[in-house]
């Protein structure tokens, strides 16, 4: 049987006053720390990683967290009881173990000349029957029964390469019923982003719950990413850096030709325009490519070309040595 959570602040670990990026981080952590792949040998965790998913799914929406933190719903997102809060309970004319609302319980309410089995009926939609008072000295109704639930969520796990995270390449994924699909990567995408696939978790009385895939960009040989933009060093000969040239650079979505401008020192950053990853606007950042020198690994020819040359400028002086 299915545990539901009774305070998605609680199973996040955080205050209600957190903020969305308090509960985002918080989230992160629990799933990165009880996703299944990471736990084979502990049986709990995909339910305990489903408990938190549920949780977050709930805080990350705006309305849903105003409903929840007002009372209009509970922590599965369903209707809460409609008498909670009014200091008693309602008992049908056959008992029932509940409680029974007294006069004093409407005072404020202006309940003179006031119908109550009318409020009763309009509370429950019509769907309640009105008794006169009797023996019971109650209104007798008739709750709804609450809708079927639906399957469990399915968690998968998604690694997608560096590049394909940049370039947002779609991605195949393999179902647990040996299904595949293919996934186009939202924007802004990153380490630990979650997509959702409706209808495609477990089946349950109410329906299919969803599948929960989480995605892990994998690092690369020589690119580095620096929020939305991409870094890399890139090494050019002493000839290129004093007398300039087009070189091959590689990017995010192939090679492109750079060009070394005379003269051009060591360290020195190029940027180029739209090679980095998307932002959450569909935008996408930059490349920063910053220029290494380096010599050759025979630097013979070169001592003898310099023979008798020194080069009298002072690179080091704005540093104050």
């Amino acid at each position: 049987m299915a545990t539901h959570a009774s305070d998605p602040y609680a199973t996040l670990g955080v205050a209600r006053s957190a903020s969305e990026q308090e509960i985002k981080s918080a989230y992160r952590k629990l799933a990165k720390q009880l996703h299944p792949d990471r736990n084979t040998d502990n049986p709990k965790a995909a339910e305990r990683f489903s408990q938190v998913t549920q949780a977050y799914d709930l805080l990350s929406d705006k309305t849903k967290r105003a409903q929840f933190d007002r009372g209009e719903i509970d922590a599965d997102g369903n209707p809460a009881n409609p008498f909670a809060g009014m200091g008693g309970g309602f008992r049908g004319a056959g008992g029932g173990g509940s409680q029974s609302f007294r006069p004093e319980d409407f005072q404020g309410f202006g309940t003179e000349g006031i119908d109550l089995g009318d409020i009763f009926d309009g509370l429950f939609g019509g769907g309640g029957s009105r008794r006169s008072a009797g023996a019971g000295g109650g209104f007798g109704q008739q709750r709804r029964p609450p809708p079927p639930s639906k399957g469990a969520d399915i968690p998968y796990r998604l690694r997608v390469s560096f590049t394909d995270a940049a370039a947002r390449k779609d991605q195949r994924i393999t179902l647990a019923d040996g299904k595949t699909i293919d996934l186009k990567l939202p924007a802004g995408v990153e380490d630990g982003t979650q997509m959702r696939l409706k209808g495609k978790g477990e089946q349950g009385p109410g329906g299919a719950g969803d599948g929960l895939v989480t995605i892990t960009i994998d690092r690369h040989k020589f690119f580095r990413r620096d929020g939305d933009d991409v870094r890399m060093d890139l090494p050019i000969t002493l000839d290129e850096a004093v007398n300039g040239a087009k070189v091959k650079c590689p990017t995010v979505d192939g090679t492109v030709m750079l060009t070394i401008q005379p003269g051009t020192d060591g360290g020195t950053v190029m940027r180029l325009k739209g090679k980095g990853f998307s932002k959450k606007n569909g935008e996408r950042g930059d490349q920063l490519v910053t220029l290494e020198i380096q010599l050759p690994q025979d630097i013979s020819e070169l001592a003898r070309r310099l023979e008798g040359w020194q080069d009298t400028s002072e690179p080091r002086s704005k540093l104050g040595v």
